[in-house]
């Protein structure tokens, strides 16, 4: 199924605002048209009542002669150009009027009411007469007994109101699909800009991650352009950290392949098996060293992509699991370890992640601390957050060096035992995922190397 466009979406949006508008303001109209259709047709009854009174005054106050008097209309004949407006014809039927003298009808229209029909009431007052419902205007005259009343069929108002309402819908028939034309090519015209940023990101090769112009951007759009520069930025610092990785962990695994290379041709080239056992053996050691390399990178991949899941975790747990993985080798080098701290010290993250780190440091420790050495595990609660402190009694690493071991591959030409140099780098961007700290310090004995952990507090 195909998706709608964005230029669609946003028309359909606007078009029933628009044709919604049109038939409230329709409607507005409509409303003011009858108020105002009314209030002219009720002047004109008026003043019709007030012209009839002054041609009938005379005849109304004076004459003897109470008889009814019907007013003929006019004879429209063919010589009468009026004959020709069937409209004239139509506005003169819908139209009557009545004269009373003392209760009596003196003077009416062959459109009148009959006079089983009183008249009305002073003023304005609707009715229905066959059927049809007509507008009345009583004018009483003060002090003669006379009234002058005048009324209209109200289907001739309306009749006008409707060919008015014909008249403008015509026009917005025709005016609906223009506006519709223009709104449509007014969004396209501000998307504009936006299939113009789309259109730069698409045509980009994949190697250029340079920032694209922002400048020229409506404000609407800035943060848009501005968080696709963030992204291009981010994911061109992680290329070239992933490219700068591979280089060092080629040039890294090429050693001890060699090495593994150059051991068997020398055990393919001698018979001596004092020879031969001594060749095996370095080539297990340049074995566990590559293979050592290998698990290290793999940690580090994992540290930069393993999603974080927090969780509760006991710290005085996760310790003492840990150095029980690695409790043979504490024995057999006969080191002298102790952890203290508060058993309900607890934080929240990553428990794997943490884990990895921690077993790290204690490799470290366990690895560059001599037979019959000692470590200490602490504990200690500070004002936000937990701290772990693991100290040993090796070499140590010098002050001017302890920014530089975070960095991956780094070792100190100080060092006897065997390592790749990522262990702390590691534990510094483990620590970056968990929002930790790291510190390299002198242990209180003096000698050796103290590493304070400090994890937020829960």
């Amino acid at each position: 199924m195909s998706q709608s466009t964005l230029t669609r979406k946003i028309f359909f949006r606007i078009a029933p605002v628009v044709v919604v508008t049109i038939i409230v303001i329709g409607a507005f109209a409509f409303n003011s048209a009858t108020r105002e259709i009314n209030n002219i047709y009720d002047a004109q009854l008026i003043n019709d009542a007030n012209v009839l009174w002054r041609l009938l005054h005379n005849r109304l106050q004076h004459s003897l002669d109470r008889t009814p008097q019907q007013v003929d209309d006019i004879d429209f004949s063919m010589d009468n150009q009026l004959a020709f407006n069937e409209d004239a014809d139509d506005y003169a039927d819908a139209h009557m009027f009545r004269a009373w003298v003392d209760g009596k009808i003196m003077f009416f229209s062959s459109t009148a009411f009959q006079s089983d029909v009183p008249h009305q009431q002073a003023g304005f007052t609707n009715l229905s007469y066959r059927n049809e419902d007509w507008r009345v205007y009583s004018l009483p005259i003060p002090d003669s007994g006379i009234v002058m009343e005048v009324g209209e069929k109200i289907s001739l108002r309306q009749t006008l109101v409707s060919n008015i309402l014909l008249n403008l819908f015509f026009p917005l028939l025709v005016l609906v699909p223009v506006i519709g034309f223009l709104i449509w090519l007014g969004i396209n015209s501000g998307l504009r800009t936006i299939h113009g940023l789309v259109h730069q990101i698409r045509t980009r090769s994949p190697d250029d991650l340079s920032e694209i112009p922002v400048g020229d951007l409506p404000r609407d759009l800035l943060p848009l352009g501005r968080s696709v520069n963030q992204l291009l930025g981010k994911l061109g610092r992680s290329l070239t950290l992933e490219r700068r990785f591979s280089d060092l962990a080629a040039h890294q695994l090429r050693t001890p392949q060699a090495s593994v290379k150059l051991l068997l041709q020398m055990l393919d080239g001698t018979d001596d098996e004092q020879e031969r056992k001594a060749i095996i053996a370095d080539l297990v050691t340049s074995n566990n060293r590559a293979t050592h390399l290998i698990e290290q990178l793999l940690r580090l991949a994992r540290v930069s992509h393993h999603p974080l899941n927090p969780m509760p975790v006991r710290l005085y747990h996760l310790m003492a699991s840990t150095l029980a993985e690695v409790g043979n080798i504490i024995t057999s080098r006969k080191l002298d370890v102790s952890l203290v701290g508060p058993e309900s010290a607890e934080v929240s993250t990553d428990a794997s992640l943490l884990q990895m780190m921690v077993g790290n440091l204690l490799d470290n420790a366990i690895k560059y601390t001599p037979p019959g050495g000692r470590i200490e595990v602490v504990l200690a609660p500070e004002a936000d957050f937990w701290l772990i402190s693991i100290s040993d009694s090796g070499q140590g690493i010098p002050p001017d060096e302890r920014e530089a071991v975070f960095k991956r591959f780094y070792r100190l030409d100080t060092l006897s035992a065997e390592g790749a140099g990522l262990g702390l780098a590691i534990v510094a961007d483990t620590a970056d995922r968990l929002a930790a700290s790291v510190k390299l310090s002198t242990p209180v004995w003096g000698h050796g190397l103290r590493v304070e952990l400090g994890l937020p507090k829960t």
